[in-house]
C-alpha cells in the first residue's frame, strides 16, 4: 500500500504545508495510508489532520519511517549530512549548480533514495502543475515596497512577520508608502510570479511597466531596468537566463533603489542578478548592495510562508490531483520529475 508521511518542516519562519486536511482524507478514501507528524509551527492543526484520518507521529520521526515511505515535505531538509534512503518529494533546489544543493544529492546517492523535486512536476508541456509562485509574487513586491519605504525615510528595513491575509499585507504596504508612488518594472510578468507581483503594486497604486519574453529576447543589456525605482525578477535562473542587473550597477547613473529578487537564485551559476551573493531573511529583508544612491536587494526564499494558510491552501489544491496518482511513480508527473533527478544524480557519481 503506498504510505505518504508528511513530515514537519525543519525550517525557521516556515509555516506552511502541502496538503489540508480535506486532501488527507481524500488520500485515505482511496486506499492511500497518510502520517503527518507533530509540527510546532504548521499553520494548519494536527487535530485537523488527525480527525481526517492521518496516523499522527511525534516530529522528525520520518528518518525512522519504513522503508517504503514517501517523505513530503516543502523546505529544504537539515543539511547535515545523512544518507538519504527514501523517496522524497520536495523543492530540493540542487539542479542549478547550488552548494547546498549538491551536498544534498550526494546525501541521496550515498543513501540510495530519490528526490522528487516540486519544482520538477511537470505536465507533458514541460508546464508545472504546482507552484507557490502567485503569493511569493504578491509577497514579494510587498516586502520590496516596505524596504523601499524604510529606505526613503532613511531606516531599516523593518523585519517581517507573517500576515493572517494578503488583504492586511496590502494594507501595510499602503501605509508604509503614505501616497508614493514609485515606478515598477516587473520581468516575468506573464508568469504565476510576475502576475502576484503586478497585482500586489497595482492594488496599492502604482502603476507597472510588465515585461515577458519579447522583451527581453534580444539578451540584453537592459537599461531600462534602472530607469525605474523598483525591479522585480520574477524569472527563474536557468541556462541561457539573460544578466538583468550586471555587476557595474553600482557605478551606473539609475533611478534603481530596490531590486526584489523574488525568484531568488543568488547561488545559482544562472542568476539574472549579479549585485549579492546570499538570501536575505525575514529579520534582515535586504542586503544594501550599493551606497550614494543606495541600492538594496530583498531575496527571501520563502516569502509565500508570509501568508501561510492562502499559500498552503492554494497549492495544496493545485497539488492534490497528482498526490492522488502516487501509487504510480514511474509515469505521469512523478516519472518526469524521476528523470531529472536521474539525470542530476549521474552527475554526482561521475
Amino acid at each position: 500500500m503506498t504510505h505518504l508521511w508528511v513530515r514537519a518542516e525543519s525550517r525557521a519562519n516556515e509555516e506552511r504545508v502541502g496538503i489540508m486536511p480535506e486532501g488527507v482524507a481524500i488520500l485515505r478514501a482511496q486506499g492511500i495510508d497518510v502520517t503527518v507528524e507533530h509540527s510546532p509551527t504548521r499553520v494548519i492543526p494536527i487535530a485537523e489532520y488527525e480527525a481526517a484520518g492521518a496516523t499522527i507521529a511525534p516530529e522528525g520521526s520520518w528518518v525512522g519511517a519504513p522503508d517504503d515511505a514517501i517523505i513530503f515535505g516543502l523546505k529544504e531538509l537539515p543539511d547535515d549530512g545523512t544518507k538519504l534512503r527514501h523517496r522524497h518529494i520536495m523543492f530540493g533546489h540542487a539542479y542549478k549548480g547550488q552548494p547546498a544543493g549538491q551536498r544534498l544529492l550526494a546525501r541521496f546517492e550515498a543513501g540510495g533514495g530519490t528526490l522528487y523535486d516540486l519544482e520538477y512536476l511537470e505536465d507533458e508541456s514541460g508546464r508545472r502543475v504546482a507552484a507557490f509562485g502567485y503569493w511569493a509574487g504578491y509577497a514579494g513586491a510587498a516586502v520590496s515596497l516596505l524596504a523601499y519605504a524604510a529606505q526613503q525615510a532613511g531606516v531599516p528595513c523593518p523585519r517581517v512577520n507573517t500576515w493572517p491575509s494578503s488583504g492586511a499585507m496590502r494594507d501595510a504596504v499602503k501605509a508604509a508608502l503614505a501616497g508614493a508612488t514609485p515606478t515598477a518594472l516587473v520581468i516575468g510578468a506573464l508568469g504565476r510570479v510576475g502576475t502576484g507581483a503586478s497585482d500586489l503594486c497595482q492594488e496599492v497604486g502604482l502603476t507597472v511597466t510588465q515585461w515577458d519574453m519579447a522583451e527581453t529576447a534580444h539578451g540584453g543589456p537592459f537599461h531600462e531596468v534602472l530607469d525605474h525605482t523598483l525591479f522585480f525578477n520574477c524569472i527563474l535562473a536557468r541556462p541561457g537566463t539573460p544578466v538583468f542587473v550586471p555587476e557595474g550597477t553600482c557605478h551606473t547613473p539609475r533611478a534603481l533603489r530596490v531590486v526584489g529578487d523574488i525568484a531568488c537564485d543568488p547561488d545559482s551559476d544562472f542568476s539574472p542578478i549579479r549585485i549579492y551573493d546570499r538570501v536575505t531573511s525575514w529579520d534582515a529583508p535586504v542586503i544594501r548592495a550599493c551606497d550614494d544612491p543606495p541600492l538594496d536587494v530583498m531575496a527571501i526564499d520563502n516569502l509565500p510562508s508570509l501568508m501561510p494558510r492562502e499559500s498552503s491552501e492554494d497549492f495544496a489544491g493545485q497539488l492534490l490531483p497528482h498526490l492522488k496518482t502516487l501509487s504510480d511513480l514511474d509515469s505521469g508527473v512523478w516519472g518526469r520529475a524521476k528523470i531529472h533527478f536521474d539525470e542530476h544524480i549521474r552527475k554526482v557519481t561521475t
